[in-house]
């Protein structure tokens, strides 16, 4: 009774692939459009791709046939939304993009927004790479808030945005932290003193006065001798920026930042001497 039962299963599997791939030479597209309807449901009803990658090929081969027509909107968004369900951010993004262009109008419209941004998002890469389809998230979704401020993707879009621009932050941060540690400190000074002014809120704010102070203080001691006055002087209006904002924080920065403050203080006073 098992092996029957088995042998059943097998024989309706062939038979579905074989229905499937008649249905894909067809020049008929009813027939396709059927098809293709049906594997999307079972694809969300399973959350199995491939179901979905089935769906996608018959809605690629119809959909230009579709193009104005009553049922074209359901095709087109059962389309970006099977690419999107598989993972294939980069033509979902396209799609859901060319769909609310096309259907401004749809009940899905909100939806094809947010998810076009999502899929931007999704294919956004680590902060050392290049960061277009970030910037390109961050806008996206940044015009998703501005056109649906009670939507229902209005938490997690802004969500997101934090999260990408910390992404955003943290590339600029350790381009800045690159020139001090290669000992370029007059870069590292200009490029801290860009990154506080561009990301005044940064959750990397506090290292950035730091080091900035820190590159001063370096240069300085390393200086020819009749540049040492001046840029100590500079690196001490440095440290006293960090003590205004972070005074008062436990981190190890600021123990460093005052033995720094320190020595300066006493390489100070024996310039006076000399």
């Amino acid at each position: 009774m098992k092996r029957l039962l088995v042998l059943l299963i097998i024989i309706a599997g062939f038979s579905s692939c074989s229905e499937y791939q008649k249905v894909l030479k067809e020049k008929e597209i009813s027939p396709k459009y059927k098809m293709a309807k049906q594997f999307y449901g079972q694809g969300v009803e399973t959350g199995k791709n491939k179901y979905f990658r089935k769906a996608i090929r018959l809605f690629d081969q119809i959909l230009p046939q579709y193009k104005g027509k009553p049922s074209g909107e359901t095709v087109t968004y059962m389309n970006a939304n099977a690419h999107y369900l598989v993972g294939d951010y980069f033509m979902s993004g396209y799609m859901f993009e060319r769909f609310t262009k096309s259907y401004p109008n749809s009940e899905k419209v909100e939806e094809a927004f947010y998810k076009s941004a999502k899929s931007y998002y999704e294919v956004s890469p680590i902060y050392s790479k290049d960061q277009e389809d970030t910037y390109k998230a961050i806008s996206k979704l940044q015009f998703y808030l501005n056109t649906y401020p009670d939507g229902e993707f209005f938490s997690s879009a802004n969500d997101i945005i934090q999260e990408l621009s910390v992404k955003i932050e943290k590339k600029f941060y350790e381009i800045s932290k690159q020139y001090h540690h290669t000992e370029r400190y007059k870069a590292a000074i200009q490029s801290f003193d860009n990154f506080i002014l561009k990301f005044p809120g940064s959750k990397f704010r506090e290292q950035a006065y730091f080091y900035k102070f820190e590159s001063a203080y370096i240069l300085a001691i390393n200086s020819v001798t009749y540049l040492i006055p001046e840029r100590l002087a500079e690196a001490l209006l440095y440290y006293e920026d960090f003590i205004k904002y972070y005074g008062d924080s436990e981190s190890e920065l600021l123990d460093q930042a005052k033995t720094y403050a320190q020595d300066i203080e006493q390489r100070t006073n024996t310039q006076i001497e000399l």
